[in-house]
Order: structure tokens, then C-alpha cells, then sequence
């Protein structure tokens, strides 16, 4: 368990009537939430109202209202707000199938925002990326494996998703009883995975048993169990309405669910609903249509044509005020208008951020996460005596392929080919080769080294001009020579003259090249960065929304100097400044075929990262397109390069770093080890090697279905759950959902279950498992449930519970699961959630039921009248 952070408060130090002291009623600590917003809103002009109903709210200094930014992200933690814990992905954390780590995960990091936080407030800062709401999790379903977020989500199923949201939500908003830790945020609000190239306009239109069974249950789960005090509403229309202004949708959030918190659009959402989705005619009719509905927080900037809704009668004051009141009720719950010294969460120290005790952490969730999908003959684990090994592949010591999108920066990452060289004895040799790229069109990016820049007086770097503005206006305030540009701030400035948002910063020389050819030119930096290089034929180089995806292309000649200018803005913290690229390509091939010659076994490394699959992504490489996928094959250089080293002859082992399912029918046929860590985290290396050399046994389980390929999936377009995901998937896949291998075996005993079940009572299924193997290790122990009786299409299994545990080698635990009423329900013909009288068969073992015998049987009825539940 995690270091649990004590507070000792001394309420004696203040007065809970501070009426006499304090300017308004709304800052006296006596009075309740509600009755503090209410004064503080009723002392609001209505231009200040709508001010505040955007992700960038300006101060109102009359009022004591300090500016605040509504927008942060913490998806594996805290993102894009300098060096963090950069934990697993989402999609790699639930191959754990475990809710205590997930809780604990998060609830290191909210720990870390909660502290970062502070340091900002310290530092006068109140910027985008420094606030308390987050807009994490994502619990869409991860319904097809073209999609490119879907690494950001838990998965397929809505139980496993829900089990896992709502235990990062409860880490996140934390338990004290009055204040909340930070705001999770449930994202995105609904039936929405993709594509994405048309996310802005497309509309999905879905059965209510799809909509109820499928796409809604882990929201409702956050809501109802979680109390997730945010929901982030979908880009894309659902059955034609806006799903940022939803009136069905949101009907369901707030009367049949009971949310009490506030709803905030997707950026850009708003101006969706008028400009593409075409429902309304302009920004004003948009915005007022969003408010009147219960859209409450805009990302974007639709909501200043509020005023003019108003003007044109089309909403009022008090549709505003809602609004208003559930935005600073979030604010009060977090306590920003309270001293700090009240305040629980307030009260955790900034070196907490980025500590050893998360950094051992993240090597906990990554071991937990990685999952083993072929061992023939016991190929691992390998022996640690081994002289020399080979580790070979794009992902092999690429830092960037150990997460995914919205990512912290991590201060030590650890590379799968350093967790390897951390792993064996130093007379043993580790050879390295990249032998590919990552795809055809997406090279590797590196910072240019020093040697290669000089300044305007000849001497060996760049130029470094610093301005105390974002414009570099005016004469800077220093200049120095700069070996290269390669530099990570974090929440600091280059200079204690400078603030953090508000600096730039200007390189200029000359740049040499070692070798003529064609170079890629690129950069990586928050927020923004751009670069001129002047061939006298044109110029290269180029900021991009996305770093490091599409590099600037620019024939250069050795020899010849070319003037290269590169300006760089800062307007948030989390400054990175570099400057990368990829030289003209070696015979990398050769090169992986030689290393691996040399070697006793290879490690081979390939899969996707970031800069293949994410969000509405430009990406120029064959079987990618907006971000998805359209192929699940890897790409196909990688497919070259594994089938040349597996002719070798040597052992080889294959480490997929991967998002989303990959159909490696041929790597299943003819590599004798493989398994996938998913996007690691900043200790993928380390625990990688430890399961790789058996000191961790690896007991993770797929989130998802991997298929055979694209051909046994439907239109992607088609939100339809028939034919998808391993409920309605009726054909055979690569590996099954659940599926996962463990250096040990299991046997699964003693399956009790009522003959028969009240409808009406909770009811327990328990089971005995024990360790028959010769390694300690973990288990996953799996529930479905299969309707054999129902009116309507069921699914062809339903997960219902599963839990985690460790067993040693000979060891055996009775393992019992609560199933509750609604677990036995359904939407039937008539749209309406019902548990009908039937026939229920239970499936308990380690895996998905399949035609083995390693899974526990048995079944139990249900019997008397039809009862219905609230949807």
C-alpha cells in the first residue's frame, strides 16, 4: 500500500462566523455551499455570469474572484503540466483487471495534482493545465479496434470498464466528506468511438438495448457509484441531437440518474452544433440551445455570443444562472474560496510529485498490466545467465513508446532495452538494433546533437535570444549561446525574470549536416514552436499540432552551412523546447540481422505508439488514416523485419507496445513467446524485464478482442454491437477477450450457486481456485453469465465479476462474488429493463468460456413474474 498522507488541522485558528471580517456573505465559512453560490452569483453582472461559463474564466477582482482554467487532463496521470508519474495507458492499467490498483494509481495521481496545484497558486499562476478538474476517465466502449482513441478507455466491455472508472474516479475526487480532492470527469458523453476524421458531424443512431446494455452502463457506474462530479459531452450527434446538448441524453444523466455535478463540452463542441452538424443557424442559437438543455462549461468560445442570445430573447438570466451555480459549486467543493489551512488536500507538499514511492508504483501497475499470449515449450522465462541477447525493433529504446496520448513527462523513463541491461549480470552482453521503423513515413526523431549548429561568430551552437513577452517584442532581456536546442523547463522559466505563459524565446546560426540526404525536421514543444532552415530553394521545418508526427522533409548537402531560425512561445507551464531529426536512413535491416546473429536470443520489439493511433491525427503511413486504423496488421516493414529475424534461427521473444488489438496471425504461428505491455509507462522497461527474466509472473488479461483481422469485423461506421466485441462476436478471434497465460496453472474447484434465485435479493456465487503450478503467482478470476431463456438477443457471454488474487505455488482461496438484481436484467422488445423468469448459466475460471475444461459450470433459475427497473 501507498504512503496514506495524514492532516492534522487546528480549526481553533479561525472563526466559523467571519461575517465581521470578510467583504461578502459567500465567504463565510458558516454559511452552506449553496447558500455561499448564491450570494456570490446574485452579486454577479450578467456579462460576469457568461465570462464564467467558459475553460478560460478571467478574474473578477471586485468580487475576490480569482481567474481559474477549467481545462486539465489526467488520463495516466497528470498531463501536460511538467515532469509527473506517467503510469499505463488506460486500455494497458485494465489489462490488470484490477480495481485496488487502479484506486491506488489514481489516487497517486491526484496526489500529484493536488500538489501541483498549490505550487502554482504559490507561483501567481491560474493557468490551462493547473486547475483541479480534470477531464479523466474516458469510459467509452471500446467497441472496434480501428478506433484510435480506444487506447485511452478500459476496454470493451461496460463492466470491466465501469468496475475500473468508477475506482480511478474514487482515487481521484478522494473521501473526505466535504471537499473533494480533484473533479473526475466521465468522458464522452455518449455512443461515441470513432471515426475520428468525421467526429465533428457524424450522428449515431443506436437500438435502446445497444444504448442501455452497452454504451451507457459505466457512465451510469461513475454516476451513481462514483458520484463523478463532470461529464464531458461527445463531439458527434446521437439519434440527431447535439450530444452536447442533448435533452434525451442529458434527461438521463440528471432525472433518471441523479447527477448533481456539471456537464462540459468536448472543445469546440458548441461551434459543432451550428457550423457542422447544422441544427441551429449561428453561434448565439447554439450556445442558448447548449444552456437551456444543461450544457454548463464550454471548451471554447461560442458562449460569448451569449449576450446577443440574450438580447435576441432566446434564453434567460435564470437558464444562466443554473449554469452558473453548478460551476462554482465545483469550486467551492474543491475549496478555492476556503484558507488552505482547512482544506485536507491542500495540505500535500509538492515532493510528493514525481517520488520514488509513484515511481515504484508505475513498475507495480506495468507488471500487472503485461500480458502473456503465447509460452510454447516454456519459452520463458529466460535465463538471466544468458551471454548475449539481442534487442532488436522501432519500439526497443524509443522513451515515446512507453505511453500513450495525453501523458505526463516522465523525468527516468525506462526503455524496454535499459530495463533489459538492468536485468542482467555486466559480463553479459545486450546488442541493440532498431532494424525498422516504426512505419513507413514515421521515422524516429532525435535531438540534433551540438556538434552540427554555430552561431553567427563561428563558435559551436545557437544563438538564444529570451524575451519577457510571448511575442519576442522589444530587445530581450538576455542573450546567450546555446550548445543545442534541447530543454525541458517544467513548471519553471529559463530565467526568475521571466513568468511562466508569458516568454519566448529565439535560436538562430547555422546548421551542418554529417551526410547529404534527405532530413526530417521536427520539433517537440509545449505549446509552440517554429523552425526555418534556408536551402536557398525553400524553407523547412514547421510547428505541428501533434510532435514529432509529421516531420518537415528537407534535402540538405554535407559541407554546406545553411542559416536556421527557430522561435519558440510559452503560454502554460510544462515547457519543453526541442529540436529533432531523423538523417538519411542506414541499412537498418542489415544491421538487425547481423545483431541478431551475434546473439543466444532475440527480444524482438514492435507495435504501434502515439504517433500512429490517437486523436484526429494526420499520419501518412499505410493501414492509418485520421488517427484509426485501417488495418489491424502490423505495419507492414515491422511484419518484414520480425519474419527475416524469426528465419535466423535464434530463440526469439516478440514485445508488442501496442494501443489497440493487433492481428499477428503470423507472429501466432511461429514465434514461440510472445506478449503485449500495451503503452507501459514510464517503467515499461523495467517490468517488462521482469517478466521477461521471471521475476514477475505475468497474470494480465485482454481488454479487448483481438481479431484475425478487419474482414471479421462490420463497417466500422456501423455503431451496431452485433457482430463486435466478444458478447456479440460469434466467429473465432486471435485471442479471446480475458485471454491471458501465466508461468504457472490454476485449477478451479467446489462452484457453489443457488439452485434458484429471488429476483429481488442479492445472491452469491463462490468458487475454490487453487495454485497447482510451480510459481507463485497471480490469478484473474472471471465471472460470465449466460441468459439461455430471454426474450430478446442476448449476449452470447456477460462478464458480471472478476477478481484478483494472488496465490503461492500449492496455495488455494475461496473466491465468492455478490450478484446483485440488476445483473440479471435486460431491455426488452419494448425498450423496457426488466429481469425475466429463466435459466441463467455461470462460467468461473480464468479466461473466457471456451471448449476446454478449465473453467468451473454450472447454472441456476430464476423464477416467478417479470419484474421491471428503472433503466
Amino acid at each position: 500500500m501507498r504512503k496514506v498522507y495524514q492532516y492534522v488541522f487546528i480549526l481553533s485558528l479561525f472563526t466559523l462566523d467571519l461575517t465581521a471580517q470578510d467583504k461578502f456573505p459567500f465567504q463565510n465559512l458558516a454559511l452552506t455551499i449553496e447558500q455561499r453560490v448564491d450570494d456570490l452569483v446574485s452579486r454577479m453582472t450578467i456579462e460576469e455570469k457568461i465570462s464564467q461559463l467558459m475553460d478560460s474564466a478571467p478574474a473578477i477582482e471586485r468580487l475576490g474572484i480569482p481567474e481559474y482554467n477549467w481545462w486539465n487532463e489526467s488520463l495516466h496521470g497528470v498531463a501536460r503540466a511538467g515532469y509527473a508519474t506517467v503510469f499505463p495507458q488506460s486500455i494497458s492499467i485494465a489489462s490488470s483487471w484490477d480495481k485496488q490498483l487502479v484506486l491506488e494509481v489514481a489516487n497517486a495521481i491526484s496526489d500529484e495534482a493536488r500538489a501541483k496545484h498549490h505550487e502554482y497558486l504559490r507561483r501567481g499562476q491560474h493557468g490551462m493545465y493547473q486547475g483541479l478538474t480534470f477531464w479523466s476517465p474516458n469510459v467509452n466502449i471500446f467497441r472496434d479496434p480501428r478506433w484510435g482513441r480506444g487506447h485511452e478507455t478500459y476496454g470493451e466491455d461496460p463492466y470491466l470498464t465501469g468496475q475500473l472508472g468508477l475506482n480511478y474516479v474514487k482515487g481521484l475526487q478522494g473521501t473526505d466528506s466535504k471537499y473533494l480532492k480533484v473533479v473526475a470527469t466521465a468522458k464522452h458523453y455518449a455512443v461515441h468511438s470513432g471515426p475520428e476524421p468525421s467526429r465533428h458531424e457524424f450522428n449515431a443512431n443506436v437500438s435502446d438495448i445497444d444504448l442501455y446494455e452497452t454504451y451507457l452502463p459505466a457512465f451510469k457506474t461513475l454516476v451513481k457509484e462514483g458520484n463523478v462530479y463532470s461529464v464531458m459531452g461527445a463531439y458527434n450527434r446521437f439519434r440527431g441531437e447535439s450530444c452536447s446538448a442533448s435533452p434525451f441524453l442529458f434527461n438521463i444523466l440528471r432525472n433518471e440518474w441523479g447527477f448533481k455535478g456539471y456537464i462540459v463540452s468536448d472543445c469546440g463542441a458548441v461551434t459543432d452544433i451550428w457550423k457542422y452538424h447544422k441544427i441551429t443557424p449561428d453561434a448565439a442559437t447554439a450556445s442558448a440551445l447548449s444552456v437551456k438543455e444543461g450544457l454548463d462549461l464550454e471548451c471554447g468560445s461560442s458562449y460569448k455570443s451569449l449576450k446577443e442570445a440574450l438580447d435576441r430573447k432566446l434564453l434567460s438570466e435564470t437558464d444562466i444562472d443554473i449554469t452558473l451555480k453548478r460551476l462554482f459549486t465545483a469550486r467551492f467543493k474543491l475549496g478555492m474560496f476556503d484558507p488552505d489551512e482547512i482544506v485536507p488536500y491542500a495540505q500535500i507538499p509538492y515532493s510528493v510529485n514525481n517520488n520514488a514511492a509513484n515511481d515504484y508504483l508505475a513498475r507495480k501497475a506495468s507488471q500487472k498490466s503485461i500480458v502473456l499470449l503465447k509460452n510454447q515449450n516454456s519459452a520463458l522465462p529466460l535465463s538471466k545467465k544468458i551471454k548475449t541477447i539481442a534487442v532488436i525493433g522501432p519500439n526497443a529504446d524509443d522513451i515515446q513508446s512507453l505511453w500513450g496520448n495525453y501523458s505526463g513527462v516522465p523525468s527516468n523513463p525506462v526503455s524496454i532495452l535499459k530495463g533489459i541491461k538492468n536485468k542482467l549480470e555486466p559480463n553479459a552482453k545486450v546488442l541493440y538494433a532498431k532494424g525498422t521503423d516504426l512505419a513507413k513515413g514515421v521515422p524516429e526523431m532525435k535531438v540534433i546533437p551540438s556538434i552540427y549548429f554555430q552561431n553567427e561568430n563561428g563558435k559551436q551552437g545557437l544563438t538564444g535570444e529570451y524575451f519577457d513577452n510571448s511575442k519576442w517584442e522589444g530587445a530581450p532581456i538576455f542573450v546567450r549561446n546555446d550548445d543545442n536546442i534541447d530543454f525541458h523547463w517544467d513548471i519553471n522559466t529559463p530565467d526568475p525574470r521571466m513568468k511562466i505563459g508569458n516568454y519566448s524565446v529565439q535560436w538562430s546560426g547555422y546548421i551542418t549536416v554529417p551526410k547529404s540526404g534527405i532530413y526530417e525536421i521536427s520539433d517537440w514543444a509545449k505549446p509552440f514552436m517554429t523552425v526555418n532552415i534556408e536551402t536557398g530553394k525553400s524553407s523547412g521545418g514547421k510547428n505541428n499540432h501533434h510532435p514529432r508526427i509529421r516531420p518537415q522533409k528537407i534535402e540538405l548537402e554535407a559541407g554546406k552551412k545553411y542559416k536556421i531560425e527557430v522561435k519558440y512561445q510559452n503560454f502554460y507551464g510544462d515547457a519543453i523546447a526541442q529540436l529533432l531529426w531523423a538523417e538519411p536512413k542506414e541499412d537498418l535491416f542489415k544491421e538487425a540481422l547481423e545483431t541478431a546473429n551475434k546473439s543466444d536470443a532475440v527480444v524482438l520489439v514492435l507495435g504501434l505508439n502515439e504517433r500512429l493511433e490517437g486523436e484526429e491525427m494526420k499520419v501518412e503511413a499505410d493501414g492509418f488514416e485520421g488517427g484509426d486504423r485501417t488495418s489491424l496488421n502490423l505495419p507492414a516493414n515491422q511484419e518484414e523485419l520480425m519474419k527475416a529475424i524469426v528465419a535466423t534461427g535464434k530463440p526469439v521473444t516478440l514485445v508488442l507496445i501496442n494501443g489497440s488489438a493487433l492481428s499477428i496471425n503470423w507472429a501466432n504461428d511461429n514465434v514461440p513467446a510472445i506478449l503485449t505491455a500495451g503503452y507501459p509507462g514510464q517503467q515499461g522497461g523495467n517490468a517488462i524485464a521482469d517478466v521477461l527474466f521471471g521475476d514477475y509472473n505475468p497474470a494480465g488479461r485482454l481488454p479487448i478482442t483481438y481479431y484475425k483481422s478487419v474482414d471479421q469485423l462490420p463497417a466500422f461506421e456501423n455503431y451496431d454491437m452485433k457482430g463486435r466485441t466478444y458478447r456479440y462476436f460469434d466467429k473465432k478471434p486471435l485471442y479471446p477477450f480475458g485471454f491471458g497465460l501465466s508461468y504457472t496453472t490454476f485449477k478451479y474447484s467446489n462452484l457453489k450457486i443457488p439452485a434458484v434465485v429471488n429476483a429481488e435479493n442479492n445472491f452469491i456465487i463462490s468458487v475454490d481456485v487453487s495454485n497447482t503450478g510451480n510459481y507463485d503467482g497471480d490469478e484473474v478470476v472471471e465471472l460470465y453469465l449466460k441468459d439461455e431463456k430471454a426474450s430478446t438477443a442476448r449476449p452470447i457471454y456477460q462478464l458480471e465479476g472478476f477478481q484478483r488474487i494472488n496465490l503461492k505455488k500449492g496455495e488455494s482461496k475461496n473466491v465468492s462474488f455478490t450478484i446483485i438484481p440488476e445483473q440479471l436484467s435486460l431491455i426488452n422488445k419494448k425498450g423496457i429493463r426488466v429481469i425475466e423468469p429463466g435459466t441463467f448459466k455461470v462460467f468461473v475460471g480464468g479466461k473466457l468460456p471456451d471448449d476446454s475444461k478449465d473453467v468451473a459450470i454450472g447454472k441456476f433459475e430464476v423464477k416467478g413474474k417479470t419484474i421491471v427497473l428503472k433503466k
